[in-house]
């Protein structure tokens, strides 16, 4: 039996669920994700780095980073959840009737809403994905010098996040009300 979470499929399952005709799950869950993996690139660096000798000047900052980057994770991986069900309502409510007057009211109001929620949905996750890449930038000077690519992995990843996100919100705008 598959999961219903894109959060409990294995890496592989995952990537194979993403190359089929399915549009779910999509660039917008994606994108989360690669953010979420590179907030978890950015904890990572903080584990790496704390208790260091070398890094005993920038514990609080590093505890703050670890905090941002474990919550903008979990967040990121929620809206990963959040962008699949969303653009699900939005397909769910284009296949609803429009035989009378009255089923292509109810039908374009379903529409409208799920498409500002599909909208909204990927606008969160840049903007979340953005405070990763803060995070990164926070860390690279400071964290533990054998780890600096992954920091830059992780900044990576939440720039792609960023980048996927927004494009998922242009395509949405022009049918947002």
């Amino acid at each position: 039996m598959e999961p219903d979470r894109l959060t409990e499929l294995s890496a592989r399952e995952l990537v194979e669920r993403l190359a089929t005709s399915d549009p779910i799950p999509g660039g917008g869950s994606a994108s989360a994700i690669a953010g979420a993996i590179g907030a978890a690139l950015v904890r990572m660096v903080v584990a790496l780095t704390t208790g260091r000798p070398d890094a005993a000047e920038h514990e609080a900052a590093l505890t703050d980073i670890a905090v941002a980057a474990a919550t903008a994770q979990s967040a990121l991986l929620n809206l990963a959840e959040l962008d699949a069900a969303a653009y699900d309502a939005v397909v769910r409510a284009r296949r609803l009737p429009r035989d009378t007057d009255l089923d292509r009211q109810a039908r374009a109001t379903q529409v409208a809403a799920a498409v500002r929620e599909a909208t909204r949905v990927p606008l969160e996750t840049a903007r979340i994905a953005a405070g990763v890449l803060d995070l990164a930038e926070r860390l690279a000077p400071i964290g533990n010098s054998n780890a600096v690519s992954d920091v830059g992995v992780g900044a990576l990843l939440a720039a792609a996040a960023v980048r996927g996100a927004v494009l998922n919100v242009r395509i949405n705008l022009p049918a947002v009300d």
